[in-house]
């Protein structure tokens, strides 16, 4: 063997030298022998070369085979690759992970505790599974020698002990840590795992990632499942026997327009009727799902059917269909969120809180989570020394090894130490941070004003689009899994972070009044929360002022780095041409460049708002984008992303849900034409051009009055509202006040279909009446216009919120 060979090859040669069987049919020191020979390239052992000379035909069957090379019949295919349909040894595969996540990270009302259990599970999902396979977290390789390394590395090797004592061997047997090494693992993020294990081991393992979620947290939902596979199994897709139905079956007339085997082969979801298809579009939907990801499917069946608690599936292990119940005695103290029985009362925080033993344990976490050594009131806690909080990574930790990387470290502090930021700890301090001349430099007050939320804060909630479509499409090796997990994850942390460089700063905490809060004005912040990055989803809490930038940052950032990956993987061709989809219109309008995409919901609300209430409606907002998303691209072959958003004032504003509080408040008929007194969702690039819009309001100095008078008018239809409109328009101060308006919102947002004029403050779209001024009225209050004011040498008004 001359060449390195990947992980994924590594791992399938080291589950078929270790055999079917719990006792290596080799020594372990031959089979590590063998992995250190694959890394570096060397020979490998003698007795071993059979089994990976079969792993190197595997790796060597192409992924996408020429017109007429793909095996026609199932007797085809075992003659063209005897040594791999012959070979006995099974490879298992195990996929796991939390579930039922929401319901576990928002059981509690206070931001402290819904951050510990996000980093509880992101601890388990990033740290604790990898450990298992013998992994290392990524800052051991960062800073290999720094002293969150070695706290890192400890809480790996208690991990691995851990797991060895959960399944106690026989003395003749290896124990079950030497079983798993690193090159098992295809992915690990996002709240799921997928890797090999030897076959003999698949139950245990997949007990093993059950039973840490549950002695780690007691109360979240895990679930995992395992199945055995053959060897050619990996690159053909789901093998029975000799009468397997193959591509010659598929091509039957009577077959492949069948509903079932059409639905099943993923052929429904084309335009083009199944008659109408030629042999070589027939052959290519069969290759499309005979590969690995039909392996990825049935796991994933097999997941749904155990989570759902279904009986009889696997024989060797037990049922989930009674969870553990944490009762609780009508006379006994409770906690706060679940009312589950209280164990301690904790003197050391803010209000004396009684906590039960799950709470504790996220709170804990979230504490631990923040690096502030002043917080660590639980070290001399009494209550179950054998649970340990463990390594924790912290955003904030990540945040500032990106600023490092990218040069970006002076953009964000401006000058003001490190030492000197700390992490906001609750949402009334992300609410209230505000930015002040005592901390920026005079200098630098041209481009960062000095503005504040005013207490509201904003909820981004971004969710890849046809994430399973495309790995369905183009994912059909294990390794294609492992790359393409690796390379969204990287990315979708980029977008983020390069967001929150690009528009926020440290901010000092004024006007806190909250009990727990108010001995910590003056103080100076990172003004973010990050709550979940992984999978394919994003969760953040941000500034109101900055939420919209934010989120129209990171959905064009993903776009934009995911493209440049592996020299174009995800690309879009250059013919590529989805212009005409966005209702705002200007000259330096741009194709989407990416195959995948982000949809994203954002939620400026009061601080106070609940936080349960909060996550429905942004979840709401996320759903409305993620449908508009597939509309367009069904109907416009548009690939971009999407955002909806809502600004909610009170509470009691919304009674029921967004899309009947648009439909029923929002909407109207007047002689038979439709008006839509709101324009969301927005495509990505029409949400710029909405930031843009409100800053030349503001700039142009559009009377605060007459602002709240047009929108009031827009229920008395088209012309009443045109006419209010221009006449306004007339009445202000100077004509560059009325080009910055004319540019900014009538040309690009308002243009006639029928003529070279506009009908601001209407636009004409899908047979109804559209208009972006109701979140002129809304965003008012929380759009920063210093840039363009200050570009136009206007004079700024930087109170946020008057």
């Amino acid at each position: 063997m001359k060449s390195c060979w990947s992980a994924i090859a590594i791992g399938i040669a080291w589950c078929l030298a270790w055999g079917d069987k719990r006792e290596p049919q080799f020594e372990i020191g031959v089979l590590q022998e063998m992995r250190r020979a694959l890394n570096s390239g060397e020979e490998v052992p003698e007795n071993v070369r059979e089994i990976v000379d079969r792993v190197q035909k595997l790796l060597n069957i192409p992924e996408n085979f020429a017109q007429g090379d793909f095996p026609e019949t199932i007797t085809d295919l075992r003659s063209k690759y005897p040594d791999l349909w012959d070979v006995t040894e099974r490879i298992s595969l195990v996929y796991g992970g939390a579930t039922k996540i929401k319901q576990y990270v928002f059981e509690a009302a206070k931001l402290p505790d819904i951050r510990g259990a996000s980093a509880l599970l992101d601890q388990i999902n990033l740290i604790d599974l990898p450990a298992l396979f013998g992994r290392e977290p990524t800052v051991c390789d960062i800073y290999p020698d720094s002293q969150d390394c070695q706290e890192a590395r400890n809480w790996c090797q208690q991990v691995r002990q851990w797991l060895d004592t959960c399944y106690l061997e026989n003395a003749n047997y290896p124990k079950f840590s030497e079983v798993l090494i690193p090159e098992l693992i295809i992915y690990s993020t996002g709240g799921n795992i997928l890797a090999f294990c030897p076959a003999a081991f698949v139950d245990e393992l997949a007990n093993a990632i059950e039973k840490r979620y549950t002695e780690r947290t007691l109360t979240a939902n895990s679930c995992a499942v395992g199945e055995k596979f053959r060897l050619l199994e990996l690159r053909f897709g789901l093998l029975r026997d000799e009468n397997q139905p193959w591509l010659d079956w598929y091509l039957r007339q009577d077959v492949h327009t069948n509903p079932l085997v059409e639905a099943y082969f993923g052929s429904s979801r084309d335009k083009q009727s199944k008659q109408n298809k030629t042999l070589q579009q027939l052959t290519q939907a069969f290759q499309d799902r005979k590969n690995f990801n039909e392996l990825a499917g049935k796991l994933a069946a097999l997941f749904q059917q155990r989570r759902n608690g279904n009986e009889g599936l696997e024989v060797n292990r037990s049922s989930r269909r009674y969870p553990a119940m944490y009762e609780t005695h009508p006379y006994l103290i409770r906690d706060e969120n679940e009312h589950r029985s209280a164990v301690i009362l904790e003197d050391k925080l803010p209000g004396r809180p009684y906590l039960s033993e799950s709470l504790r344990r996220q709170r804990i976490i979230g504490d631990k989570a923040k690096k502030e050594q002043e917080s660590q009131w639980y070290q001399d806690t009494e209550i179950d020394k054998n649970w340990q909080p463990g390594f924790v990574e912290s955003w904030v930790s990540k945040f500032k090894q990106f600023l490092q990387d990218s040069g970006r470290w002076q953009d964000y502090y401006l000058g003001i130490p490190e030492n000197r930021v700390m992490e906001a700890k609750r949402l009334e301090e992300i609410g209230k941070a505000s930015r002040s001349d005592q901390i920026f430099p005079k200098q630098n007050l041209l481009k960062y004003s000095i503005t504040s939320s005013n207490g509201f804060v904003g909820y981004i909630s971004a969710d890849v689009n046809n994430m399973g479509g495309y790995i369905q499409k183009q994912i059909k090796t294990p390794q294609q899994y492992q790359q393409f997990s690796q390379d969204v994850l990287q990315v979708m942390e980029s977008a983020v972070y390069t967001a929150l460089v690009t528009h926020l700063n440290p901010r000092r905490l004024e006007n806190l009044t909250e009990p727990e809060s108010i001995n910590r004005n003056g103080k100076i912040v990172h003004p973010f929360e990050i709550l979940a990055i992984g999978g394919d989803d994003i969760l953040l809490i941000v500034p109101a002022d900055k939420a919209l930038e934010i989120a129209q940052t990171i959905g064009s950032e993903f776009e934009k780095q995911l493209a440049e990956v592996r020299n174009g993987l995800y690309g879009l061709p250059e013919t590529h041409d989805d212009r005409s989809v966005h209702r705002y219109q200007v000259e330096s309008v741009k194709s989407s460049g990416c195959k995948l995409s982000m949809s994203v919901g954002v939620l400026i609300t009061d601080y106070k708002t609940p936080i349960y209430y909060a996550q429905g409606l942004y979840g709401q907002l996320l759903k409305s984008a993620k449908e508009q998303a597939k509309s367009l691209k069904e109907r416009d072959n548009y690939y971009g992303g999407t955002v909806d958003l809502l600004t909610m004032k009170s509470v009691t504003m919304i009674s029921s849900n967004v899309k009947e509080f648009r439909e029923q408040g929002l909407t109207k008929e007047i002689r038979s034409s439709k008006f839509k007194r709101y324009a969301a969702p927005y495509t990505l690039y029409e949400l710029g051009g909405l930031i843009e819009a409100v800053k030349a309001l503001k700039v142009s100095e559009f009377p605060r009055s007459q602002l709240y008078q047009i929108r009031s008018l827009l229920e008395q239809g088209k012309e009443t509202a045109i006419l209010n409109y221009r006449y306004f328009r007339t009445r202000l101060k100077s004509r560059e006040q009325k080009n910055i308006l004319k540019t900014y919102f009538e040309e690009p947002w308002c243009q006639a279909k029928t003529n070279n004029g506009n009908i601001a403050p209407w636009m004409f779209r899908e047979k109804a009446y559209e208009t972006i001024w109701q979140d002129f009225v809304d965003l008012y209050p929380f759009i920063d216009e210093t840039d363009m004011a200050s570009a136009n040498k206007k004079p700024v008004t930087t109170e946020a919120n008057s």
